[in-house]
């Protein structure tokens, strides 16, 4: 079945470019220029995933996902300015499944798209009576994974990524004390043919680790080898 996809932004500019490219890529769009609005048909009519501007009158993003989260778990992506970290941070702590930094590329919005409905239906029951295969829980040292339910603990303690960080950390984490080029982190986490540079790859990891030390201040589980890349190590 077509995804339907809810877009939620006062800059109506964003609003029709964003919904001319999904719709090119096979989603059914509604768009909504303020959050008060698009609350109420979220909840009467749900999509399949939402996107939320942080940014916007009356009631911003944090506001929307905030009252969202007390009737429902509908998938949302935030679009966000490149110097929103802390609303970034509170975002993914109420419940944001990741977000995206403004100016950003289509086709990384519609890769993160596929692969956030990837795993909501992977964490559906399949409405078949043939039983699902189960999903391998990844478990290296004090790291735990549970790929179906994109949670992540460390110690015991939870620890909040965004798709595009799970992805990275799941890939170093399957095998662990192996070197992972930054090339073949970029094609773990990036689908479609999309490119990045390397920085960004190192931007990411710099943001897992600082996550993981807001849990455990010594945490270095995460190597760099210079020139390399990186590698787990479960010691």
């Amino acid at each position: 079945m077509t995804a339907s996809i809810a877009l939620v932004d006062d800059d109506r500019n964003i609003l029709t470019s964003v919904s001319i490219g999904l719709q090119a890529e096979g989603f059914v769009t509604r768009v909504y220029s303020d959050g008060e609005t698009a609350l109420k048909a979220l909840i009467e009519n749900p999509p399949d995933l939402a996107i939320f501007d942080i940014k916007m009158p009356r009631m911003d993003g944090l506001e929307l996902l905030r009252r969202l989260r007390e009737k429902s778990a509908l998938p949302v992506i935030f679009l966000t300015s490149k110097d929103d970290e802390l609303d970034e941070a509170l975002g993914l702590a109420m419940g944001a499944d990741d977000y995206i930094a403004k100016p950003f590329s289509q086709r990384l919005l519609i890769a993160r798209i596929r692969a956030i409905l990837r795993r909501a239906e992977l964490s559906q029951p399949s409405g078949t009576s043939e039983p699902l295969a189960p999903v391998e829980i990844i478990e290296r040292g004090r790291l735990a994974m549970d790929p179906a339910r994109h949670r992540v603990t460390w110690g015991g303690k939870a620890v909040t990524l965004t798709v595009t960080e799970f992805l990275i950390l799941e890939t170093l984490a399957q095998r662990p004390g192996i070197v992972k080029t930054r090339n073949q982190l970029m094609d773990a986490a990036y689908q479609d043919d999309i490119y990045v540079d390397d920085r960004t790859i190192d931007s990411h990891i710099k943001r897992v680790r600082r996550k993981f030390r807001q849990t455990d201040q010594d945490f270095d589980a995460i190597e760099t080898l210079y020139g390399a890349g990186y590698r787990f190590s479960e010691e």
